[in-house]
């Protein structure tokens, strides 16, 4: 298991969305289709409120891997949620605009 205990349903996303960076979740979200950024979304949403509560009962520096693992799904709903709850139909408009002025870093990157 590369998650903490109940976040089964979010292992086979870590493959995909478990980017280490800013720039790699960014990507991410640009190479996958509507259909895949909306499945992630889909799936990862009820189990928000709990990943969160349980990031935030560790200090960061005190992660263990499955915990960072989680953590890197988290910061890649963020991307997704963009996507899916603001640009919607607009995604691939705004996905040229990313190109051309991509994330270098970023504080979560830290």
């Amino acid at each position: 298991m590369m998650l903490p205990a109940g976040f089964a349903a979010l292992e086979r996303f870590v493959a995909e969305w478990a980017g280490t960076t800013a720039a790699e979740r960014d990507r991410l979200r640009t190479v996958h289709g509507a259909q895949a950024r909306q499945e992630f979304y889909e799936v990862m949403t009820p189990l928000l409120a709990s990943a969160l509560a349980l990031l935030d009962a560790t200090p960061l520096a005190e992660h263990d891997e499955r915990q960072r693992t989680l953590m890197l799904l988290t910061l890649s709903y963020a991307h997704v949620a963009l996507s899916v709850e603001v640009q919607g139909p607009d995604e691939a408009k705004h996905a040229i605009n990313r190109q051309r002025l991509p994330i270098s870093r970023a504080p979560a990157d830290a």
